[in-house]
C-alpha cells in the first residue's frame, strides 16, 4: 500500500476468489506482495497455495463477516462475486443481499478496510449506439441482472457517502481472457468450440450487437490501482474503450483457435442479454485518477482464453 494506507493491514480478502475475475485479482495482489485471503462457497484447485475460507457470504450474517475480516487483519475487501443466476430473486441474493451483509460487517469494525466493489457497465442501461459511457451517465438499467448489480453498487456508494465504509465502485464491461465463466457468451462458445472436430460446423446464435470487452487481467490491474489510489465514493468505468461486434469477437476466437471462418454457421433466433446492444466505456476518469489503462489487446486476450482452456 502507499503511505496514504500505511495504517491498513496488508491482507486482501477477495470475495468470489474462485471465479474468473476473483482468481485474477488474487493473483495480481499476490504478485504485488500482499497476503491474499480467498473467500468463496467452495475451494478450487487453482486457489491452492493461498489462504482460503469457504463461506457463502450472501448467507452469512454481518457479525460472522466482521469476525472473519478482523481475525485475518484484512485491510482491503474486493467484492469480485457475481451471479449468472436465472431468476431475479437469485440475482438479488447474489448482488444485493451479499453486498448489504458485507457493508454491515465492515461498518462494525473499529478499523475499516477499503471495499472495492466490481460492478457492471450494464448498470447504465441502454444508450444510443456510438455513445462512450462515462461516469456522468445516469444509471437506468432495464434487465434484472443490471438492476440488481446497480442496487449493489448504489449500496456501496451510499455507505461511502455516509462515512460507514471506505468504498469505491468499478463498473466493468464484459470480460474475456483466461478462464471465462461457462455461463457467459464467450465461455459457452469456447466450450462448444473445444468439441468441434476438423471439418465440422458449429451452429450459433449471435446477437446483432456491439459490446466493449476487456481482458480479465486488465480488470484485476484496475482493482489493484483502486486499492489505494481512489478517493472514497469514487466510480470508475473499466473497459477497453472500443465496441467490436459480437460477430467480430466470434470470428477472432475462431481464427486464433485455428479453425476456418466457415466453421461457424449462424442461425436465427432470440438472444438473451444482460444489458443493451451497445456498450463502450469511456475510461478517461480511470486513466486520470488511477493511472490505469488496459494493456492486453483483444486478439491476445482471446488467444490466451483459448490456450488456457486447453
Amino acid at each position: 500500500m502507499t503511505s496514504r494506507d500505511a495504517s491498513r493491514p496488508g491482507t486482501v480478502a477477495v470475495l468470489g476468489a474462485t471465479g474468473g475475475i476473483g482468481r485474477q485479482v488474487s493473483a495480481v495482489f499476490s504478485r504485488a506482495g500482499h497476503e491474499v485471503l480467498g473467500v468463496a462457497r467452495r475451494p478450487a484447485p487453482h486457489a491452492a497455495g493461498r489462504a482460503f475460507v469457504p463461506l457463502d457470504v450472501a448467507s452469512a450474517e454481518p457479525p460472522e463477516i466482521a469476525e472473519l475480516l478482523a481475525s485475518r487483519n484484512v485491510g482491503v475487501v474486493v467484492n469480485a462475486t457475481g451471479g449468472w443466476a436465472v431468476t431475479e430473486g437469485a440475482m438479488h441474493h447474489a448482488h444485493v443481499r451479499l453486498v448489504d451483509h458485507v457493508l454491515a460487517g465492515v461498518a462494525a469494525l473499529p478499523t475499516r478496510p477499503r471495499v472495492i466493489h466490481v460492478g457492471s457497465i450494464h448498470e447504465y442501461g441502454f444508450v444510443p449506439p456510438g455513445t462512450g459511457i462515462d461516469e456522468s451517465v445516469a444509471p437506468d438499467p432495464s434487465t434484472p441482472y443490471a438492476r440488481t448489480k446497480l442496487a449493489g453498487s448504489q449500496a456501496v456508494l451510499a455507505a461511502a457517502r455516509a462515512g460507514d465504509v471506505d468504498g469505491v465502485v468499478l463498473r466493468a464491461v464484459n470480460v474475456c481472457g483466461p478462464h471465462p465463466s461457462a455461463a457467459s457468451f464467450l465461455g459457452a462458445v469456447l466450450h462448444r468450440l473445444r468439441g468441434v472436430t476438423p471439418g465440422e460446423r458449429l451452429e450459433l446464435m449471435i446477437a446483432d450487437a456491439a459490446r466493449d470487452y476487456i481482458d480479465v487481467r486488465d480488470v484485476a490491474s484496475a482493482v489493484l490501482r483502486a486499492a489505494d489510489a481512489a478517493a472514497p465514493g469514487a466510480v470508475f468505468n473499466i473497459g477497453r474503450g472500443a465496441a467490436p461486434t459480437m460477430r467480430e469477437l466470434v470470428a477472432t476466437l475462431v481464427e486464433v483457435a485455428g479453425f476456418p471462418p466457415e466453421t461457424i454457421k449462424e442461425t436465427g433466433g432470440p438472444v438473451e442479454s444482460k444489458g443493451g446492444g451497445w456498450t463502450k466505456a469511456d475510461i478517461r476518469h480511470a486513466e486520470r485518477a488511477l493511472g490505469w489503462r488496459p494493456v492486453i489487446g483483444l486478439r491476445d486476450s482471446l488467444r490466451d482464453m483459448w490456450e488456457a482452456a486447453g
